[in-house]
């Protein structure tokens, strides 16, 4: 069974010479499991119906350098047990900032590699604020990884309730991508599904929706969202995919699956 999907042009077409990295995650729908094992093979990419070769598909495990954004709406006390086990996870090398968003978004501790000091930041949060997800990331992308040493990593925890931003979808992924930032959404519900989707599946990332987490049994979702975040492919593609161009990446899995892709400069 195969599962596609499709970016679309922003930006000018450039010439087909030499190649592209691109950054690929593929997670089991269901459970949010990364999928292991593939092959140059089993990846077939295209832009403008045009095939690319895979040159190579290599899988690997590495640090992340992460920005948890903590929803810090009206309803936001429900997530902050939630992101308490987020920081837990966080490995010695790895260095973690918290921000918190409502109608703009709040360094609250900046980069570091303490559990302590972002568990001491998490207690002092404020809630009842409205919420402008969009506005924050985009602020929160804007110069937040100056000093990042791993993959650039933002884990947005949000209800899934969303304000009137400013910014708007396509102007926060653009952004991503000419940062080379992944966007990992987790959300306890809300209507924004389809938002927390393309977000992910347009700069690499994958979403969780903490339900359906639950009701398929995941005993600890917040090692599987760091098993996630820490493994990925990098795909060497024939030719330049800039950042806006259109393309389309399928992978040959039995199961379904979530497919996302950030193409580097």
């Amino acid at each position: 069974m195969q599962r596609s999907f499709s970016m679309l042009a922003v930006l000018a077409v450039l010439p087909l010479c030499g190649a592209t990295k691109v950054i690929v995650t593929v997670v089991e729908q269901k459970t949010g499991a990364p999928v292991t094992g593939l092959k140059a093979l089993d990846f077939t990419v295209s832009d403008d119906k045009v095939e690319r070769k895979v040159e190579s598909a290599e899988y690997t495990r590495g640090m992340a350098d992460i920005m948890l954004l903590v929803d810090t709406s009206l309803v936001g006390p429900v997530v902050q047990p939630v992101a308490a086990k987020l920081i837990g996870e966080l490995q010695e090398k790895e260095q973690m900032a918290l921000v918190s968003f409502h109608s703009s978004a709040d360094l609250i501790q900046d980069f570091t590699s303490s559990r302590e000091a972002l568990l001491r930041a998490l207690g002092n949060v404020k809630y009842g604020n409205s919420p402008r997800m969009l506005d924050a990331l985009y602020a929160a992308i804007d110069g937040g990884f100056q000093s990042s040493n791993f993959r650039r990593v933002i884990l947005l925890l949000t209800t899934g309730l969303e304000g009137p931003s400013r910014m708007s979808e396509r102007q926060v992924i653009r952004l991503a991508r000419q940062s080379g930032v992944s966007i990992y959404p987790v959300f306890m519900g809300g209507y924004g599904k389809s938002l927390f989707e393309s977000l992910a599946r347009q700069t690499a990332g994958a979403p969780f929706s903490l339900r359906e987490m639950e009701r398929e049994h995941v005993d600890d979702p917040s090692a599987r969202i760091f098993e996630v975040i820490r493994n990925h492919y990098s795909l060497s593609v024939a030719g330049n995919l800039g950042l806006g161009e259109k393309f389309k990446i399928t992978v040959k899995y039995p199961r379904k699956t979530f497919v996302s892709a950030l193409p580097l400069e």
